[in-house]
């Protein structure tokens, strides 16, 4: 039974993960497109997250407006993390 229950707990916290991964995505997005000011030193440390886990598709898109290569590249990641993410801790749940 602890078998089960470990599956469980690892899937919730692999789910955990990815919405972490994804707010963090989303934050910036917003953060971008609400022009925050990129001398905060909380909007550098998202930023620098968020480049960080999107380093793979932030620049993936070219548009020629700035804001909608953002929310492409920046939001593809977020939504492959949430998918990929929860895919993983279902399967693991089931298990």
């Amino acid at each position: 039974m602890s078998r089960y229950h470990g599956s469980s707990s690892a899937g919730r916290a692999i789910a955990i993960v990815a919405d972490i991964m994804a707010f963090i995505l989303g934050l910036w997005i917003l953060m971008y497109l609400l022009d925050a000011n990129r001398a905060n030193d909380l909007v550098r440390f998202v930023h620098d997250a968020a480049d960080w886990l999107a380093g793979w598709s932030h620049d993936l898109f070219t548009f020629d407006e700035d804001w909608a290569q953002v929310v492409a590249g920046y939001g593809l990641a977020a939504v492959v993390y949430l998918f990929v993410g929860h895919a993983v801790a279902h399967r693991l749940g089931r298990h």
